[in-house]
């Protein structure tokens, strides 16, 4: 279920891992009384610091025990995912074990009756990403920022929507299971950001024709761009639909921006462009210039 990566300099121990390296209670207490070391629930941190954010993760592994591993928002981190990262510690334990209760550290245990034997109590213990981003994304009481979770894995190369859909079939009681198997497939089609499943799910609710998705073009300069969402009409004639993010309102990106539109008008083809908020505040007047260029 996870994956074990064993640090080459542990700050963050146990008092049974000092015992067990030699040192005497006796030492360990003189270390703590003069403020050289601190304890934090049952870890021992070898400094009297501040913590780091990764010494955070060692204190939360420690005191939940050995058979515990970090998931969720934590392990998506750990794994390099940017953009969704939390204050709060997600630790996956067996059923049955109880949370812990750490000073200054929140800890957010999650039990799974799926488990595997965990290795050896020294190593860095991290749950596998397409399964903490299962247990992450069904915390979201709205399935929306649960989709983009699972849109920007894809998007920064760190899982397939294969593997996800695995993650997400393999555990019938998920929440959000049905939308997410959905927008797992929207995504494998190519929708690579958030925006882009919505856009997608208006043309189908609205029986518009199925857009192609992120298709390679060449830029005026040779760049390789991608579009948005793209038709081709009975006449012949492409549409071309771009959804802009507040990214875009940038000089720089508009400019940018303009000079590929007028490059694809140059070929003939009919541009749209849609800022993203439109598509939750103005669906009706999206569907309207949709169905006039796509002649239907």
């Amino acid at each position: 279920m996870y994956v074990s990566n064993a640090l080459a300099v542990r700050d963050v121990v146990s008092l049974s891992t000092l015992y067990r390296s030699g040192r005497t209670p006796g030492q360990v207490k003189a270390q703590l009384a003069a403020r050289r070391w601190q304890r934090v629930g049952i870890a021992v941190v070898l400094h009297n610091g501040p913590l780091t954010r990764r010494q955070r993760w060692d204190v939360a592994l420690v005191n939940a025990g050995p058979r515990c591993a970090l998931t969720g928002f934590t392990a998506a981190e750990y794994h390099g995912l940017r953009g969704w990262s939390r204050d709060w510690v997600d630790v996956l334990v067996p059923v049955g074990v109880p949370a812990p209760v750490v000073s200054g550290v929140e800890v957010r245990v999650h039990r799974s009756r799926l488990w595997s034997p965990a290795p050896d109590a020294g190593a860095f213990r991290v749950d596998r990403l397409p399964h903490a981003l299962v247990v992450a994304a069904r915390k979201f009481t709205d399935a929306r920022p649960a989709c983009g979770l699972f849109a920007a894995a894809v998007q920064q190369r760190l899982a397939t929507p294969p593997q996800l859909l695995a993650a997400v079939s393999s555990r019938t009681c998920t929440k959000h299971r049905r939308i997410l198997i959905a927008s797992l497939h929207d995504i494998a089609g190519g929708s690579q950001a958030l925006t882009e499943l919505d856009f997608v799910r208006i043309c189908r609710r609205h029986r518009l024709p199925t857009p192609h998705r992120q298709l390679v073009r060449r830029n005026f300069d040779g760049a390789r761009r991608y579009l948005d969402a793209c038709w081709k009409r009975a006449d012949g004639r492409s549409v071309i639909a771009e959804v802009d993010g507040a990214l875009h309102l940038t000089v720089t990106n508009w400019w940018a921006d303009q000079k590929r539109q007028n490059a694809l008008s140059l070929d003939g083809a009919l541009v749209l462009r849609f800022p993203s908020w439109a598509l939750r505040t103005d669906e009706a007047g999206v569907v309207r210039q949709l169905r006039a260029a796509l002649l239907v």
